[in-house]
C-alpha cells in the first residue's frame, strides 16, 4: 500500500517539458491563489526559529506566490513534498533548509515567516514541512506543505525565476533576520466593522462532522485581534451548510459547527464566553448556488456577525 502511494505521488508530481522553470503538481492539484509582485522582497528562511528569530536571506526582486489544494486523504505531507524538492533539485536549486515542523520551529515559525492568508493556505502547526533553495544569488524558491484531514496544501514562492525580471541584487545574509509575519487584522476589521459580517475562512470539518480539525487558523487568529481591540463588541458565530439534507439536520449541523469554533476562541485565545454566541441557520442563507460542488463548499462556512457593542 505504502509503495502504491508512492507510486501514484511520483505520477502526480511528475515534470512535464515547459518553455519556463515551473513545478509540476499533477492533475490532482488545484490552484487556489496566485499572487505576482513584480518588484518586491522576501526573506527567505535558511535556518530554524531560535532566539527569537529566524535566519534569513533577504532577497529582492519579482516575488511569485503561489498556493495549492490537493483533494483527497491519502498523501502525506512527505509525499507530497519529495516530488517537488527533487524538481528543485533537478532544475539546478540547491537545497538550503529543509525541516519539519517541530525541526523548524512549530509555531513560531509558521508565525515567523511569510504565510498566504487563509482560506488559500492552510497549516496545520504540528503537521508540516519547509524547504528553501536557491540557484545563484537572486534566483531562491520555497515550498510550505501542510494538510488537513482530507486535503494537502502547498505554497510556493519564487524568486526571479529563470530571470523573468532583472531585480536588483540580493542582499547578503548578515546574521539572523526575523521573516516579516503577515498583517493578521489587515482586511479583517474594516469588513466586520463596515459590513457587520466576515466569513472565518479555511475552516476545516470533515463531512458531517461537527468538530473543528485541530490545527492552528488564519481566520480565527484575525477574530481575536478583532475582539481584543474592541473590547465591547459582542459577535454570533453562525453556522451554514449546504442544502444536502434534511433542515432539521442542517440546522442541528450548523449550529454544533458555530459552538465547535466558539469553544476553540474560548479555549486557544481566552476570548469571554459572554462576548460570543453560537446559532446556525442550516441552508436559509446560502452565499452560493447549491447546484454546483464549488457553491456548495461555499456555503458550508461559518460567519461572525457582529450583535452590539456592551
Amino acid at each position: 500500500m505504502i509503495r502504491l502511494a508512492a507510486a501514484l505521488a511520483a505520477l502526480l508530481f511528475a515534470v512535464t517539458p515547459a518553455t519556463a522553470f515551473e513545478l509540476r503538481l499533477g492533475g490532482a492539484a488545484r490552484q487556489l491563489s496566485e499572487r505576482d509582485s513584480p518588484l518586491g522582497s522576501y526573506a527567505l528562511p535558511t535556518g530554524p526559529f531560535r532566539d527569537g528569530s529566524i535566519p534569513a536571506q533577504r532577497l529582492e526582486g519579482r516575488i511569485e506566490r503561489q498556493t495549492w489544494r490537493i483533494d483527497g486523504p491519502g498523501l502525506t505531507t512527505l509525499q507530497i513534498l519529495a516530488p517537488l524538492r527533487s524538481q528543485l533539485e533537478e532544475a539546478g536549486y540547491s537545497l538550503t533548509f529543509d525541516c519539519k515542523d517541530n525541526e523548524c520551529g512549530g509555531f513560531d515559525f509558521r508565525f515567523g515567516t511569510e504565510v498566504v492568508p487563509a482560506p488559500d493556505m492552510y497549516v496545520d502547526i504540528r503537521n508540516y514541512r519547509f524547504v528553501s533553495a536557491v540557484k545563484d544569488k537572486d534566483t531562491a524558491a520555497s515550498l510550505l506543505v501542510s494538510r488537513s484531514r482530507s486535503a494537502g496544501f502547498v505554497q510556493i514562492i519564487y524568486v526571479n525565476r529563470d530571470g523573468t525580471s532583472a531585480p536588483p541584487a540580493a542582499l547578503p545574509e548578515t546574521g539572523t533576520e526575523t521573516a516579516p509575519a503577515p498583517d493578521l487584522e489587515a482586511g479583517f476589521s474594516d469588513r466586520m466593522l463596515q459590513q457587520g459580517h466576515a466569513v472565518l475562512g479555511g475552516l476545516v470539518f470533515d463531512t458531517g462532522a461537527d468538530a473543528l480539525d485541530p490545527g492552528d487558523y488564519d481566520s480565527l487568529a484575525q477574530l481575536a485581534v478583532f475582539l481584543e481591540d474592541h473590547p465591547g463588541m459582542v459577535i454570533a458565530l453562525v453556522g451554514h451548510t449546504d442544502s444536502i439534507g434534511s433542515l432539521d439536520e442542517n440546522l442541528s449541523l450548523s449550529k454544533r459547527r458555530a459552538e465547535s469554533v466558539r469553544s476553540r476562541m474560548i479555549d486557544s485565545y481566552g476570548i469571554a464566553p459572554d462576548r460570543m454566541e453560537a446559532e446556525g441557520v442550516a441552508y436559509l442563507s446560502p452565499a452560493a448556488s447549491n447546484l454546483t460542488p464549488e457553491g456548495r463548499e461555499e456555503n458550508r462556512r461559518v460567519e461572525a456577525v457582529i450583535l452590539r457593542e456592551q
